[in-house]
């Protein structure tokens, strides 16, 4: 199933985190996450956090503040940052929810977001949500889109009946 901006939703089964966590192997009927909770999370979290590699491979992780827009992060940092550095030379990141207790970590690859229609209404999404309007015309900062390969989720909770691994095609 595809939602309106043509990124598809997606598959989910259980992630095999070794046995000594408990949690069930697919096919034995325990339930997901269902996507539309963890979407929620993922729209109303205040801050994601970020982490990118290095050019000689160490890890990086900052706070960022993004906004979803049908099903997509978007964020924007300046070019010269750390992050901005990290990402232009190596695109693959991981993002992380503010939030342990309700957990989603995507893994994925980032691209320069460019779309001028799309850019109005991720400025205007960013000033509701920040009541700060950030200025994608200006050369110093990129914005990014999040294209998701694989990410985990689950509720602190029940972390061992709702650890879901959710996988995009």
């Amino acid at each position: 199933m595809e939602n309106v901006n043509g990124v598809p939703e997606p598959a989910s089964d259980r992630p095999w985190m070794g046995v000594g966590y408990g949690i069930s192997q697919a096919g034995d009927g325990t339930a997901n996450l269902p996507w539309s909770e963890v979407i929620t999370w993922f729209t109303t979290s205040r801050s994601y956090w970020l982490a990118t590699t290095r050019s000689d491979g160490r890890p990086h992780a900052m706070p960022v503040w993004g906004v979803v827009i049908d099903g997509v992060l978007l964020f924007s940092t300046s070019r010269d940052s750390r992050k901005g550095r990290n990402l232009a030379e190596r695109p693959e990141c991981v993002i992380h929810l503010e939030s342990g207790d309700n957990v989603l970590i995507l893994e994925g690859i980032v691209e320069e977001f460019r779309d001028p229609l799309a850019l109005e209404k991720y400025v205007d999404a960013y000033e509701a949500k920040y009541q700060f309007r950030p200025d994608p015309s200006d050369p110093g900062s990129s914005t990014y889109a999040l294209r998701p390969k694989v990410g985990f989720s689950w509720r602190e909770v029940a972390f061992e009946a709702s650890a879901t691994r959710w996988r995009w095609r």
